[in-house]
């Protein structure tokens, strides 16, 4: 299971990077070094954190224009982890992200502002079949570096909010003193590691090639 969703994220990346504008760095997600998470309040006490194992993504960053940077992410829903399996075999189920006709959700900017130090990243959120706009408030990316395995990286975070009945996750109970088992709204949580994407060799030049 892991080694096809690992093809899966190469292959997704390798697509990603194709389509990225020619004027910006490319970067991958370092998905050893990078999490992407999400909270929601329980019983309406506490909040349950939990994160996805499995994802992919591709960033590409104009630093001349930030506003011109793009970021496109895939998730497996199927590696949800909330550190309690019963709960996590519960999210899987049709009740919640119904990863057996869902398995994937994605998201896809289009468009960036900035707002003060700070970046707004809007794009397309498709979650179990529904597709709307999420806007996540940006710190980064930071400068380049280079890390000691020679992979020049950078970094960034986001948080955001959607409300889970509008992709049609709307399970919900509540107790007889009156408490919501799960609030409708979720916290969107990532810390992303950016590596940036080798460089093709150029191609050379007829005078420089043998004769």
């Amino acid at each position: 299971m892991v080694s096809l969703l690992s093809r899966s994220a190469r292959a997704f990346a390798l697509v990603a990077l194709a389509s990225l504008p020619a004027f910006a760095a490319n970067y991958t997600l370092d998905g050893a070094h990078s999490r992407i998470g999400f909270g929601v309040k329980h019983m309406m006490v506490s909040t349950v954190k939990g994160s996805f194992k499995a994802f992919s993504g591709t960033v590409a960053i104009d630093d001349a224009d930030v506003t011109k940077s793009t970021i496109n992410v895939e998730v497996e829903t199927a590696s949800v982890d909330t550190g309690i399996e019963k709960r996590d075999e519960h999210l899987k189920s049709a009740d919640f992200f119904d990863v057996s006709n869902h398995p994937k959700m994605t998201f896809k900017s289009t468009a960036v502002k900035k707002q003060g130090q700070k970046l707004l990243v809007t794009g397309d959120l498709s979650l179990h079949g529904v597709t709307k706009p999420v806007t996540l408030t940006v710190e980064g990316p930071t400068k380049e570096w280079t890390n000691p395995w020679g992979q020049v990286v950078r970094g960034a975070s986001a948080t955001g909010k959607l409300n889970r009945k509008d992709f049609g996750l709307a399970w919900g109970k509540v107790t007889e003193a009156g408490a919501v088992v799960v609030a409708e709204e979720v916290s969107l949580e990532f810390e992303l590691e950016l590596v940036k994407a080798a460089e093709a060799p150029k191609e050379a030049k007829p005078a420089d090639a043998k004769k």
